[in-house]
């Protein structure tokens, strides 16, 4: 028998093979936990696996990643698209834009079938504030694809002040989904692992959208800022449905009260982050057009 081959497989298995294990570790671990099953016989296996993922995982991340992570830079430079996409910061930005509307898209339809099947306002709530986000994404896209020639400042001026009035209807619906999450009891769930992977994936959209906002802040393109400011208002939002999700699997222990007062904070927050937004790209939208129109820019 060949050890060191055997002991080469275990500890460099295929990549598909270590996300299986790694997601499956985390759930057995999340179910063991919330279950209070610590000292049973499952657990230990449990244990066992994780602790070999979490060394396999360790291995990779060390030996076989910056190896390959090299390779797949270097492939994605060679090809003329790729090295488009990770050197021309503005295209990158309207391919993000691009995906941003086919998700909102996709979470209309979604929203429409949930409301055919449980005649639920709730559903219809969600649906208009997908629906609005994928209208101001709409007006973007279409002139982000533009040339220079094609349009002036000014006008891109005009499309950022519509999107930014646009933002504020949006914090109607916003603030009739916090009005139901209270009186209502709505809300989101996310069973099992699912809801550490959707808390990840919100903490990174909302600094990844900081970060895009202050670059684009004095980047001379006045449709891609307000994409931006458009895509910080739906991370700040992503805030509010992974709170409600946390207490719905975590909140157990939590007074009613306590629970519903944070929610009230944290739409007021969100509100108030919102119609800031707007407002500030509102004025600025105004004063450019001002200066443009009366030639003193």
């Amino acid at each position: 028998m060949d050890w060191k081959r055997i002991g080469k497989a275990l500890l460099f298995p295929p990549v598909w093979v270590l996300v299986v294990l790694t997601g499956v570790s985390a759930w057995s671990l999340t179910a063991i936990f919330l279950n209070g099953w610590e000292e049973t016989v499952p657990a230990c296996f449990a244990y066992a696996l994780a602790a070999y993922t979490l060394v396999a995982d360790t291995v990779f991340l060390v030996r076989v990643l910056p190896g390959r992570y090299r390779q797949i830079r270097q492939t994605i430079y060679d090809n003329p698209l790729g090295n488009r996409y990770m050197t021309d910061r503005a295209f990158r930005s309207r391919v993000s834009l691009y995906l941003s509307l086919a998700i909102n898209l996709l979470y209309v339809a979604l929203q429409g079938v949930q409301w055919y099947l449980q005649r639920s306002w709730w559903f219809v709530v969600l649906g208009a504030y997908y629906a609005i986000l994928s209208v101001m994404r709409l007006l973007l896209v279409r002139y982000v694809v533009k040339s220079k020639t094609q349009i002036s400042v000014i006008r891109e001026w005009q499309i950022s002040r519509v999107c930014s009035y646009i933002l504020l209807l949006l914090n109607l619906f916003l603030s009739g989904a916090v009005l139901m999450i209270l009186y209502q009891n709505r809300g989101f769930h996310y069973d099992g692992v699912l809801i550490y992977v959707m808390a990840l994936y919100t903490f990174y959209s909302v600094i990844h959208a900081v970060v895009e906002l202050v670059r684009w802040r004095k980047a001379g393109s006045p449709v891609l800022s307000t994409a931006k400011v458009v895509s910080l208002c739906a991370a700040v939002v992503s805030l509010l449905n992974l709170e409600t999700a946390m207490f719905s699997q975590f909140g157990a222990d939590m007074a009613p009260e306590h629970q519903r007062l944070m929610i009230i904070l944290t739409g007021a927050g969100i509100s108030a982050t919102v119609i800031t937004l707007s407002v500030l790209r509102i004025r600025k939208a105004g004063k450019e057009i001002r200066s443009m129109k009366n030639g003193t820019k």
